[in-house]
C-alpha cells in the first residue's frame, strides 16, 4: 500500500509542477484538459488547465490537477511533508519553496532533526521540510 498526496491548484498547477520539478528534479508527466481525446469534454472554462500532474522523483509520487470550479478554496488542515537527506539539502528545499511563499516557522533544529520548518509556497501549498537526524556514533 502507498498514500500519495494529490493537490489541487485554481488554474496555476501547471506552474507549480513545473517549479516542484525545478526544485526537486524527477519526471513530470502533465495531461491538460486541451489534450482530451476526440469525444470527451472538458468542463466549460476549463481550457489550458491540467486534468492530471504527477511528478516521479525516486520511488516517490506528488499529483495534482486544477479544480476547474469556482468553489476552490486551496488546500486546508494539511501539509505536504518532503524530507532532505540532510540538513543543507533540507536547506535548499525550503529556500525553493519559501521564494515567493510564506514562511510560518524557519527552518531551525528541533529535537527530532537538525532541520524543520514549515512554509506556504508562492500557489498557496503547504509544506513541512525536515531531515533525519544523524545516526548516533556506535
Amino acid at each position: 500500500m502507498s498514500f500519495t498526496p494529490y493537490v489541487f491548484f485554481s488554474g496555476n498547477c501547471s506552474e507549480a509542477f513545473n517549479r516542484y520539478q525545478e526544485i526537486f528534479g524527477g519526471e513530470l508527466q502533465v495531461m491538460k484538459m486541451d489534450d482530451l481525446p476526440e469525444g470527451e469534454e472538458a468542463p466549460p472554462g476549463s481550457e489550458g488547465m491540467v486534468m492530471h500532474a504527477a511528478l516521479t522523483v525516486g520511488g516517490e509520487l506528488l499529483m495534482g490537477s486544477d479544480n476547474p470550479g469556482d468553489d476552490f478554496a486551496g488546500p486546508r488542515d494539511m501539509v505536504i511533508s518532503v524530507s532532505g537527506e540532510d540538513p543543507a539539502e533540507a536547506k535548499r528545499y525550503f529556500d525553493a519553496l519559501a521564494e515567493g511563499g510564506e514562511v510560518s516557522m524557519p527552518l531551525q533544529e528541533v529535537f527530532w532533526s537538525p532541520a524543520f520548518g514549515m512554509v506556504t509556497d508562492r500557489f498557496g501549498t503547504p509544506w513541512m521540510v525536515d531531515c533525519e537526524a544523524p545516526a548516533p556514533a556506535a
